[in-house]
């Protein structure tokens, strides 16, 4: 199921853009909201790739702009902190008419504080993660400096953040000094994990233990070791989404699993954005990417690896059925694989015979007190592996529109 475009209504009337991403690999599954960096939007980097994670856990995962930011409607000079709740609380109100009501909520810096207010009001709501997040909203102020006075004074100031000019009115500071965290946290009844890198210079780690330490049990905490405030490097970020996908699991009880149908034997999705392509083979879910200097994220192998991959356990497999059959000592198998051309030299002019692939060199070493005899016959075996028959033939191709 693709990726869809959204709207839902604000409390204030404004039109709110967000994005849903349904994971491919089953179905129905949980509901998470996320919540982005103050000042920023549902399409920075670590929240297309953390979303990306939660989707290949079987996550479905809502992330919209915040009123006056992105492609949402309204002047963000008149929100504040409580606006951000409520938002939240209307992104949960619009999967709970259309879908589902969200079970997860995801914050990213004020957007992780704007999770733990959202997601204490929200019964559906069973785990909130914070990444990031400042113990107390106030602490955004130290990014207004010294605009507080001119606030104060003449009741707005323009800051700017990552070279983007916003206005902050005095209501915004005022909204922000009325909100206690701890009041929130020691009643907070939600499962809890707390991502925070202790290298943060934006948010400093402190924070983390903050939270950590007046939150009750179930709560957890991992550090996110060498990444920015931003979690601006792509494998950070990904890390976080599969951090999370994988813990959550704990606290959110999943249905019945619903496969996807295909007539097919495999079933493979990706969507207008780099290569990371999602595959569902049989009762399985994968993952394809491209390296990163072909435009790709690199989460996963590429299809000509996956080729690879799918030749070489092929012979294993055939190489110990073989050996088992006869009862030949044969202990481990282990095939070395690669082509001798590029995907992007094939793609280039896929219809000219020259530029596809001629040649993969198998190279196996095989573990066992064996005889030269039975190694002879086994490198024989493996050429008469299903998949290298088929690689070796002339196959047919029917291709066409569904």
């Amino acid at each position: 199921m693709p990726s869809q475009k959204v709207s839902f209504l604000n409390a204030n009337g404004k039109l709110l853009s967000g994005k849903l991403e349904l994971p491919m690999i089953k179905k129905p599954y949980p509901y998470a909201i996320f919540a982005h960096v103050f000042t920023g939007n549902k399409n920075l980097k670590a929240a297309r790739h953390i979303s990306r994670a939660l989707n290949l856990e079987g996550i479905a995962v809502l992330r919209f702009d915040f009123t006056g930011l992105g492609e949402s409607e309204g002047d963000f000079s008149h929100t504040n902190f409580s606006t951000n709740v409520d938002d939240i609380k209307a992104a949960a109100k619009y999967l709970s008419e259309n879908y589902e009501s969200p079970s997860i909520i995801i914050g990213h810096s004020l957007g992780g504080a704007a999770a733990l207010y959202a997601g204490a009001e929200m019964e559906s709501v069973k785990a909130v993660a914070t990444i990031g997040a400042p113990f107390q909203p106030e602490h955004v102020k130290n990014l207004i400096g010294d605009s507080i006075e001119e606030i104060n004074e003449k009741g707005a100031a323009i800051i700017s953040v990552d070279n983007r000019e916003f206005t902050i009115r005095r209501q915004f500071i005022e909204d922000l000094s009325r909100k206690d965290t701890l009041e929130i946290i020691k009643d907070f009844d939600k499962a809890l994990l707390i991502l925070h890198s202790p290298q943060d210079r934006v948010v400093e780690i402190e924070n983390a233990a903050q939270i950590y330490h007046a939150a009750k049990h179930p709560k957890s905490f991992v550090t996110l070791n060498g990444a920015n405030h931003m979690l601006n490097n792509k494998s950070d970020s990904f890390y976080a989404g599969r951090v999370i996908g994988s813990w959550v699991q704990r606290y959110v009880t999943q249905k019945e699993e619903v496969k996807l149908t295909t007539t097919k034997q495999v079933m493979v999705k990706l969507e207008n954005e780099g290569f990371t392509t999602e595959i569902m083979a049989g009762r399985h879910g994968l993952v394809a990417d491209e390296s990163e200097n072909l435009g790709g994220n690199d989460f996963g192998p590429s299809p000509y690896e996956l080729l690879n991959a799918a030749l070489g356990a092929c012979t294993a497999m055939t190489l110990q059925m073989y050996a088992r059959r006869k009862k030949w000592p044969l202990e481990t198998v282990n095939v070395h694989l690669s082509f001798d051309r590029k995907y992007a030299d094939d793609c280039a002019d896929c219809s000219n015979p020259k530029s596809k692939i001629s040649h993969i060199d198998v190279c196996i070493a095989l573990e066992g007190d064996l005889s030269d005899e039975q190694r002879t016959r086994l490198l024989e075996i493996a050429d008469k592996c299903p998949v290298h028959k088929t690689l070796a033939e002339n196959v047919s191709f029917n291709t066409y529109l569904e």
